[in-house]
């Protein structure tokens, strides 16, 4: 019999489906919980089985196969092994994709007992930490579970041999008991609040978010793999152009006198795609913001295999305060003023109900039209899924959806200037910058205000200013001769 004949199709509901994190993938297990539908009918789910080795007892058990879609993320591979002589059960998920452009990081900090019902996927690539507790969940297979799932399954794991520690090595045991003590506290909300983080090189795991989420609850950052990581992986480039393995670019830029970088010239040099690692050209120039500074724009672009990227970057001596720039957007003209929005800086809109954490949208030199219309679409793919199907995933509740469709709606709103609304620009390190339509440009016109703040110790920490020295470190440097 071929696979395909094999296949048993459901009627399941996607409320039915979801309706259990844990449960999840144990409704693909043994029962037959998926009986024959009719073909044609709509929202059917397709579950592949697989005869298959049971490495418990080596007699032959069954591999059942689900592909579904997560909303707010992408599709997964649900896999769940049973076998019916030793009983032997087992599960996993994997990316249905393939490895993403970035790496990614996710933060969640835990002030309530509903955080606990966060969705996480746990790639076989993605390590989990919980930061308070110090304990770590390295790369290993793929997990669908929640964020209670993940402390329970950390602290059922370290109870393990308790008892055999307790007797061989007291100290182990009580440090071990200290942190199952801890974790336990956790899960029964005496501990609020407390981060979890999950970090994924190849960027296919993911902490669900929520429209509720204020500042600092939920982060998602993007970053570029390490030589090391994309090793890890198992990417590495696979061609070079010439012996020495650098691209030749036409125009590589004029220097001045000095050898200095000249404004408003394009300047190209090689590197490698962060999405298939083959050899491609970015391009930088460095532009002259008047009224404020310098920035450096990037892009780099892949023929290979399509990828684009876009970046900000600004330079200069780290000023002493941080910068706070509100603006009220009534018309047109505001949304054609120029913004840049640096790495560091976070992005509010009250009246929007948007909050966009530092990190999240990189560094961005564009207008007000434009920084919305890239939040809305990244937001968008990002809850609606990117396949152009408008449903958010077969799983985003009635209630969900209404709520992200009321504020994509009052977003467009404010795009086409039928809305007024108030753009909050809070910057530790002072590098984001709103054009002012006074006569005097250096100075805020009258829908703005900016003004510096003491930064928190939060910030310093964050942006590693407490580890900075810059005056007296040749002190601390050994003599010559000593180790």
């Amino acid at each position: 019999m071929s696979p395909a004949e094999e296949v048993k199709s459901t009627g399941v509901s996607a409320a039915d489906i979801f309706e259990s994190i844990g449960d999840q993938v144990e409704q693909v297990a043994p029962g037959n919980e998926f009986a024959h539908q009719g073909e044609g009918e709509d929202d059917q789910r397709v579950v592949e089985e697989i005869e298959s080795l049971c490495m418990n007892c080596h007699e032959n058990g069954v591999t059942r196969l689900l592909l579904t879609r997560i909303p707010y993320f992408r599709e997964v591979i649900l896999m769940s092994f049973s076998c019916e002589k030793c009983g032997f059960k087992n599960s996993e998920i994997q990316a249905a994709g393939s490895v993403q452009t970035k790496g990614t990081h996710y933060e969640l900090r835990l002030t309530e007992m509903a955080d606990f019902s966060r969705q996480v996927v746990k790639a076989d690539t993605g390590v989990v930490k919980f930061i308070e507790l110090d304990v770590e969940i390295p790369a290993e297979r793929g997990q669908l579970t929640n964020v209670e799932g993940l402390l329970s399954t950390v602290i059922s794991d370290l109870e393990i041999g308790q008892e055999a520690r307790k007797e061989q090595q007291p100290e182990v045991y009580e440090k071990v008991q200290e942190i199952i003590d801890k974790g336990k506290a956790m899960l029964a909300g005496d501990s609020f609040p407390f981060r979890v983080s999950l970090d994924d090189p190849a960027g296919n795991s993911w902490i669900a978010p929520d429209l509720r989420d204020g500042v600092g609850k939920w982060e998602k950052r993007e970053y570029t793999r390490t030589p090391e990581q994309n090793a890890a992986l198992g990417l590495a480039d696979t061609e070079t152009s010439g012996s020495d393995g650098v691209i030749p670019t036409g125009g590589q830029g004029r220097l001045d006198d000095n050898d200095n970088i000249i404004p408003n010239e394009v300047y190209s040099f090689p590197a490698s795609c962060p999405g298939c690692m083959h050899p491609c050209t970015t391009h930088m120039k460095m532009v002259d913001i008047p009224h404020f500074q310098q920035v450096v724009i990037m892009s780099t672009v892949c023929h290979d295999c399509g990828y684009r990227s876009n970046d900000v970057k600004t330079g200069g001596a780290i000023p002493d305060k941080g910068k706070k720039i509100t603006i009220k957007v009534k018309s047109s003209v505001d949304m054609a003023r120029d913004i840049l929005k640096s790495e560091s800086c976070f992005l509010e809109c009250p009246e929007l109900e948007l909050s966009v954490n530092p990190g999240t949208l990189g560094g961005r030199f564009t207008t007000v039209e434009g920084l919305l219309t890239q939040v809305r679409d990244d937001l968008h793919n990002q809850i609606f899924e990117a396949d152009g199907s408008g449903r958010g995933g077969d799983s985003l509740s009635t209630d969900d959806r209404n709520r992200w469709t009321k504020f994509f709606d009052g977003l467009d709103e404010a795009i086409a200037g039928n809305r007024e609304f108030t753009i909050v620009l809070t910057d530790p390190l002072a590098s984001s910058y709103v054009q002012s339509l006074a006569d005097d440009p250096s100075k805020p016109d009258a829908q703005m205000t900016v003004e510096e703040y003491t930064r928190t110790e939060e910030e310093e920490d964050d942006l590693g200013l407490k580890d900075m020295k810059t005056e007296g470190y040749e002190q601390d440097a050994p003599a010559a001769g000593t180790s």
